[in-house]
């Protein structure tokens, strides 16, 4: 995997909206501006918003080709370091006719989101670049009052950080509590819980090693059967990381997508699981019971490795997994471990 450069204070970064374009429609453009003062104050960061990728969710959503004209412009680049996502939705796959992967494979640097974005890392992953599954504008930068500090210091260990190993370490806390996106709460704060868990084994025991592959599963039926869809060879001996989105799918449906999955052969091609907290906890014991339902009594994976309530995603706070990356994980101390910088 081609790894890009490590952010530095004063590296310019690239803002595009590769799905849903809310970020740049009047109600919600505040979140825009409190994301990108944040970028430059608290990381340094010279912030360069693409073309389109405020032109607000209708024409956004009527444009696919200009969303992607964008990322590709922000790949070719040169004084762009890193691409943030604005945020996901639910149609970025319509966007994938119009992009070049010679152009991502000639221009390595640092692309990060989540949700939806899983198309566009599968993009990065047959690429060969390393991408990084984490944090995007309107939601993690553009929190009111704060940015969660565990996700803060992800991303200043992730992707600024210089290290040869690094220990993902579980949140202590959480939250699940609303506020509504408009600008008479921007003075409001999340109100936050112990994690009563941690990190959870919930399968296997011993050590397992292998690249982090994977993304938001109610994704994965979008890319299936598609050019970007991670190919057999490309599963074998990785750990599949996969999260639950804001919509809290039912656990028939995680049910369903696992026995595709193990269909595929996926699933017996694979060294581990990471499964992230599911938002706001609901379906928490529903999603294990589905897990291990087609993991260990349909598959008879009984000694594959499983985390579960891993803090990725569309939970709060989340960190960051690049992906590509050599991981292990030591099912005895329970912990989770980068075995090799996703950066150079």
């Amino acid at each position: 995997m081609i790894k890009p450069k490590k952010l530095k204070r004063g590296d310019k970064i690239a803002i595009v909206s590769l799905s849903w374009g809310g970020l740049g429609d009047e109600a919600l453009i505040h979140k825009y501006y409190i994301a990108k003062e944040r970028l430059e104050r608290d990381f340094g960061l010279e912030v360069k918003c693409m073309p389109y990728a405020l032109k607000g969710s209708e024409f956004i959503a009527k444009n696919p080709q200009l969303r992607a004209r964008d990322l590709m412009d922000a790949f070719r680049d040169t004084s762009v370091s890193a691409i943030f996502c604005a945020i996901g939705g639910d149609d970025t796959i319509r966007t994938l006719p119009y992009i070049d992967l010679d152009i991502i494979r000639s221009n390595p640097k640092i692309f990060m989101g989540y949700s939806d974005t899983t198309i566009n890392h599968f993009m990065m992953h047959k690429a060969g670049l390393v991408s990084f599954y984490g944090p995007s504008v309107m939601c993690e930068f553009g929190e009111y009052v704060k940015m969660f500090d565990y996700t803060k210091k992800a991303v200043e260990d992730v992707l600024f950080g210089a290290w040869d190993e690094y220990e993902l370490l579980p949140s202590p806390e959480w939250t699940d509590d609303y506020i509504t996106w408009q600008e008479s709460n921007k003075n409001t704060s999340h109100s936050m819980k112990k994690d009563a868990y941690g990190y959870e084994v919930i399968s296997g025991n011993g050590i397992a090693k292998g690249h982090l592959l994977g993304g938001c599963i109610d994704v994965f039926m979008m890319a299936n059967g598609t050019s970007i869809w991670p190919t057999l060879d490309e599963w074998a001996n990785a750990i599949l990381f996969f999260e639950t989105s804001e919509d809290k799918p039912s656990p028939d449906f995680v049910l369903w997508t696992l026995r595709n999955l193990a269909a595929q052969g996926v699933l017996n091609a694979i060294n581990g699981m990471i499964v992230g907290k599911p938002k706001d906890e609901t379906y928490y014991e529903e999603y294990k019971k589905a897990i291990r339902q087609v993991v260990a009594e349909e598959e008879h994976l009984i000694r594959l490795p499983i985390f579960y309530n891993v803090n990725f995603g569309h939970a709060k706070p989340i960190g960051i997994l690049p992906y590509g990356i050599e991981t292990e994980l030591n099912c005895n101390e329970k912990t989770i471990r980068f075995l090799e910088s996703p950066t150079v």
